[in-house]
This record gives C-alpha cells, structure tokens and sequence, in this order.
C-alpha cells in the first residue's frame, strides 16, 4: 500500500511535497514558534501586506533545497541532512528576526544561525535523531559548515533565493524576482564547493542586481530603520532590568515581545509608539561621503556614548536620542563561484556589474540619528556638531 505525501500550497512556490523528516520537525514547538514571528518585521510598518512569517519562508528553503539535492544528486544521507538544515534554519531566531539580533547577542552571546545549544536539546533534536540525523552535524550546516554548507549559508544559498523571491511577493515590489529555477539547475559541485556551471554570470549577477534593489527599496527604508532601532533600545532595556532572561526573551514571538514591553514603564511609550506608528523622526540622515570613517559601524558601547553627548548637548533626555550607524555594505553574491574553462571563480573577478553595484550600495548607505518631534530642531543641531557632518536630512 502506498502512502501520499503530505504537500502544503505556498503563495510563492505552489505545492511544497514534505518528506517524513519534515513533517515531523514542522509539528514541533520550536518551529511552530515561527508561525508567530515576522519574516520583515518592521518593513511592515511601510508595506502593509509584508505580514508573511519565518515559517512559511523555513518551508520556502526546505522546498528550494530539496531540489537542489536532488539537481545535485547528492547520496540519501547528505541530502537528508541539507534539507532537515534548510527547514530549521531561522529556529534560532528571536522575535521580529533581525531587529532584535544584535540585543540578544550582547546578553547570550550567540548568532541565530548558532542553533546547535537548541537542536540537541530540545525536541528538535528527537526527531533528528529519530530520523537518524545528527542534530550536531544539521546545526554545522545551517551556520554554514560541513559538506555544502553552503547550500544552506553562503555566497548564494536557498535562503536568499527564497527571501528575496517572497518579500518582492508581499511587499509588492518587482526587484527581489529572480530566476532562482535557472539558479538551482545551474548548481554544480566542483571539488565539494558550490558552483554555478560555465554561462551563468548573468544569472548570478541578477542575484545580486535583486538584493542591492531590495535593500534599497525595503530593507533599508527609513521608516523600518527607526522602527528597528526603537525595538533594539526597548529590547535592551528589557534585558538590562531583568525583567526577562536573555533565554526566555530570545523565544518569545513578536506580540509576546510587545506584551513585554507594553508592561514595563520605561518601555511602555516606545511600545505605544510602534504598534500606533508615532515613530521618531530623522534628525540626521546623512550620506556615506558626509560622514567619516570613525563614525561608521560603530560598536553599541560607543554608539550609546555618542547618545548620550548629542542628548547633554542638546539638553534633551538621552533615551529621547537614537543614533544608528550601520557597517559599510557588503555583497555576499559577489563571492559566488563560476565555472570558468574547468576552473572556479568567483562572480567579482568575472562581472563588470559587480563594481557598479558596490559603488550603488555605498550611495544608499546612511548614517540616521532619530528623536521625537518636538525636540527634533535641538538634536539635529547638537548631532551635526558632534558627528562633525554638515549634512542633515539628505533624500
């Protein structure tokens, strides 16, 4: 007798066939936590329909893998493995995924991708390890090590390939459409690394042209910067009163997490002001060219200094000021590998776009300081002072 496999509809994808393992790791606790976590997070907050979640972009990179395992026709053990990966990968993640990142890693001191602590200890690892998967090795792949870790975390993964094609999906937005069918059939193992076949530079480089858009345009809109950077001060907050452990607080979802801060007097207005959208204002919104090297990706310890000496010159609260600085961009897909003449190679040593979109990436680049309205004037002055810019508000 003959059994069917269960299938689920994806808006994105159509049909995702589920294998035993897969079934099994969607009905525990840890994944159907994902159901309750935004995949965007603050980006809806300026596309209203972004309101798709970790989980059904985790069944979007289990449904990109396993074809890829099988484009790749790896031996029943790896591709198990890869796919079991690809489907837990965002398990780790906080609530409202990247925007509360940075504040877990201060208190535990852990990446998401670092899972391994929750696949062996949980009932995540049973079924792994009913299936006859090591929860430690499928921890190794998805923080991007051991065989074709890559496939799960790397240059240009599945990961990307489905987030990129879902947000365009739900923000509305044409620019994360890429060919990711043309990108599977193209894979190739050359010496067990990853690679695209010989011709394919054009389809590596729309991975890339679609990113650099996506940032652009949803990633990096300013209204989700500001929101995110108010999340990360209340997260922070939170954690530095005890009013959670840092363990507890990285399993919450996100209407736990604004629960939380809904009851915490000190964070109780910056929770008021996300869920009714009263968000700060830019009071500095300066290009990479008006800003100098000492004042780029700054580390959390002097960025709360500089707070702190806008705030005092200003002679505004220092919790009414935000600065957020972020690192110089980078293009991952640049290191794509490409078959050239037998050989590998990476994407930059072969596109002529892969320069101009770097030099794209830096021009959207922005250093943003945000406060409230009304003290916005006072801040913006005390902030052009003490980051040395003259820059203010720049389109």
């Amino acid at each position: 007798m003959t059994t069917t496999a269960t299938t689920i509809k994806d808006s994105v994808h159509d049909y995702i066939e589920l294998c035993p393992t897969a079934e099994a790791l969607l009905d525990t606790a840890p994944m159907q936590r994902l159901r309750y976590v935004r995949q965007l997070s603050t980006v809806q907050l300026v596309y209203p329909s972004a309101n798709h979640t970790r989980f059904e972009h985790s069944l979007g990179v289990y449904h990109l893998a396993s074809r890829a395992v099988d484009q790749l026709e790896l031996d029943d053990q790896l591709a198990d493995r890869l796919r079991a990966a690809a489907l837990v990968h965002d398990v780790g993640h906080g609530p409202f995924g990247h925007q509360t990142e940075a504040a877990i890693e201060r208190h535990v001191g852990r990446h998401h991708d670092e899972i391994e602590w929750l696949l062996t200890d949980s009932e995540v690892g049973d079924v792994l390890e009913e299936q006859g998967l090591d929860p430690e090795a499928v921890a190794a792949t998805v923080d991007g090590r051991g065989p074709l870790g890559e496939l799960v975390s790397g240059s240009l993964d599945v990961d990307r390939m489905d987030y990129l094609v879902r947000d365009a999906h739900h923000t509305g937005v044409p620019y994360g459409t890429i060919d990711h069918s043309r990108l599977l059939y193209a894979l190739r193992t050359v010496d067990g690394e990853l690679a695209l076949e010989a011709g394919n530079v054009a389809t590596a480089e729309s991975a890339l042209i679609a990113r650099t858009l996506m940032n652009a345009t949803v990633y990096g809109h300013h209204v989700s910067r500001i929101a995110g950077a108010m999340l990360d001060r209340a997260s922070e907050r939170v954690l530095r009163d005890e009013v959670i452990s840092p363990e507890k607080f990285a399993r919450l979802t996100d209407s736990e997490l604004f629960s939380l801060l809904a009851e915490h007097e000190p964070t109780a207005d910056l929770e008021r002001r996300l869920r009714e959208r009263t968000l700060y204002k830019r009071a500095i919104w300066a290009r990479r060219g008006d800003v100098t090297d000492e004042f780029v990706g700054l580390e959390y310890d002097r960025t709360r200094s500089l707070e702190r000496e806008i705030a005092e010159l200003a002679g505004v609260d220092p919790a009414a000021v935000i600065l957020d600085s972020p690192s110089e961009p980078s293009s991952p897909e640049s290191r794509t590998k490409i078959v050239v003449d037998g050989d590998l190679q990476r994407l930059e040593e072969r596109s002529s776009l892969v320069a101009g979109l770097d030099a794209c990436a830096r021009e959207t680049w922005r250093l943003g300081v945000y406060a409230p309205e009304p003290i916005l004037a006072d801040v913006q002055d005390a902030a052009a002072t003490v980051l040395e810019t003259d820059a203010i508000v720049a389109p």
